[in-house]
């Protein structure tokens, strides 16, 4: 009954919204459209369907204003405008009950909030659709922020994604438009999302590995969380003073370099997500401040590390190709990139593929520089890309929506904002240190001790594999699979294999000794010395 009236309330917000606007009506069923023919009631809409949406889903509640967010970072799914609008979607929700908050607080912590606290502000700081923040002083002075997860929220959102799950379903089904946008995974992911985000714990951990990885840089700062009051329903940590990066005004007043601030958005992108390879995917200005006791040098201030992403090795290195190609033009080496990658299948038509690309990015670079946005090139390639059943990767969604607010953000510092010119010397300088002698061989360092683990394997392993051929050799009947055309194969088995197990031998030997001689060369594994010798002598009595 509970569900059968929720259901009801959301047709209402979609009949007053008029969102059956934003299907084609040549392409929706005749079952969906009976279904939403009530809503002509309410008239012909007066604002564009965007701003119709987003309003729809905050009048729904916090669940529904979530999903709205999750929505504006899908490009690859929902059209432009309705992105723009979702993305002004912002997390001021009305707040719960503050002596409710000081009761989860203390529940959470197993103390009064008076014993913990030398001072705690009733009145929230701010209030989100998943947790609501207050100000707080500890024993020892620190000025703090405490976060923790709304009341009773996991029934409220296991009874709102069941409704959502149902509605997906039938859009799925009886829209062609729908099964296009894929409502059915949108959903599981967002269930993913918000599910996460109940675990504060994950979040301050997300945070405690963002600060260290810039600890002691001047582009970001991250706030200290305070480990001894935090677990997964409440946060402590340090408050930050510092000026919301949308208030322009204020900025200017400090004196800022506008500039160097926008080059140092960018400068930190590139930074996490090829250097670290862990970044900050909800960098909505919301969640940025920007430090002015330098105006000369600004820095960032981050918060709110719910939502992170990474790419794997792979990835990154194609990425970071595909980046460079794209700016020098060089189509058939993004397609074959893409295909190398595994993006697309194996079997797509290389010339085919570059003519996408092509006609996709060549009408982009006829404007300057500067206007050029990398993250839309993105979104148009990774589209174009899909033609040839590309599947989108989520860390991928994640990067280019990052990518999206970044360069959103850096144009609205500094319009004259050069993305390529910023980003380039960083990705050559990457792709070098990549395969460096000294990367290559940390590499290889970090590889030795799983190679020392698996060495006592190997002897057996030659042994087995000589004992096999040496039968083949004397008795061809034995073999699974017979060549009549190559009559000397069967006859020498063996001496094919020799020369494989001693390049074998002497790599893995020579690597394992290497390796140690960097401890000490007092230490080299007697083993290691005997399978170089033993590869060596293979080879000369071969």
């Amino acid at each position: 009954m509970i569900r059968f009236r929720r259901l009801m309330a959301i047709a209402l917000v979609v009949f007053r919204y008029r969102l059956d606007t934003l299907l084609d009506k040549s392409k929706t069923p005749l079952p969906l459209r009976l279904m939403l023919s009530p809503a002509i009631l309410w008239g012909k809409p007066k604002v564009s369907r965007g701003e119709r949406l987003r309003k729809a889903l905050e009048s729904l509640g916090p669940i529904f204003v979530k999903l709205g967010q999750l929505l504006s970072t899908r490009p690859d799914l929902v059209p432009a405008d309705i992105c723009t609008e979702l993305t002004n979607l912002q997390d001021n929700v009305a707040p719960f009950d503050s002596d409710k908050f000081r009761q989860i607080v203390e529940q959470a912590l197993g103390s009064s909030v008076d014993e913990i606290f030398l001072r705690f502000e009733k009145e929230p700081l701010a209030s989100a659709s998943v947790a609501q923040v207050h100000a707080a002083t500890l024993k020892d002075g620190s000025d703090v922020v405490v976060k923790a997860v709304r009341p009773n929220i996991e029934q409220t959102i296991s009874k709102d994604i069941a409704l959502m799950y149902t509605l997906a379903r039938l859009l799925a089904k009886y829209s062609q438009d729908g099964r296009r946008l894929r409502p059915v995974e949108v959903i599981a992911d967002y269930e993913q999302v918000i599910y996460d985000e109940l675990n504060l714990q994950a979040e301050g951990a997300n945070a405690s590995l963002l600060r260290h990885n810039f600890d002691g840089s001047p582009l970001l700062y991250v706030p200290k969380i305070n480990w001894d009051y935090s677990n997964e329903k409440v946060l402590v940590m340090e408050r930050i003073y510092g000026t919301p990066v949308t208030n322009i005004s204020d900025l200017e007043a400090a004196g800022i370099d506008f500039k160097l601030l926008a080059e140092r958005g960018v400068e930190i992108f590139f930074t996490q997500v090829f250097e670290h390879n862990f970044f900050h995917a909800d960098m909505h200005p919301g969640n940025i401040f920007v430090d002015t006791r330098n105006p000369s040098k600004p820095s960032y201030i981050g918060i709110d590390c719910a939502i992170m992403g990474s790419l794997s090795k792979e990835d990154q290195y194609y990425m970071a190709r595909n980046l460079i190609a794209i700016f020098q033009r060089d189509y058939r080496k993004v397609a074959e990139l893409h295909i190398r990658s595994g993006w697309v299948p194996k079997t797509t038509p290389v010339n085919e593929f570059t003519g996408a690309i092509r006609a996709v990015c060549e009408p982009i670079f006829q404007r300057p520089l500067n206007e050029i946005s990398l993250g839309h090139m993105l979104i148009s390639l990774f589209t174009t890309a899909r033609r040839f059943n590309m599947e989108v990767q989520p860390s991928l969604v994640l990067l280019q929506k990052t990518l999206l607010n970044i360069e959103g953000l850096g144009r609205q510092l500094y319009p004259q904002l050069d993305l390529w010119t910023t980003a380039k010397p960083f990705l050559d300088r990457w792709l070098k240190q990549r395969y460096s002698p000294k990367s290559l061989f940390n590499q290889f360092k970090q590889l030795a001790p799983d190679w020392l683990e698996q060495l006592p394997e190997i002897p057996p392993l030659i042994y087995s594999a000589l004992k096999t051929a040496q039968q083949t050799a004397e008795n061809p009947a034995v073999t699974t699979v017979v060549t009549t055309s190559a009559p000397m194969a069967k006859q020498q088995p063996l001496r094919r294999l020799i020369p494989w197990l001693s390049a074998a031998a002497v790599g893995v030997g020579f690597g394992l000794a290497v390796s140690s001689w960097t401890e000490s060369l007092a230490q080299v594994p007697v083993i290691s010395l005997t399978l170089v010798g033993v590869g060596l002598l293979v080879l000369l009595l071969r």
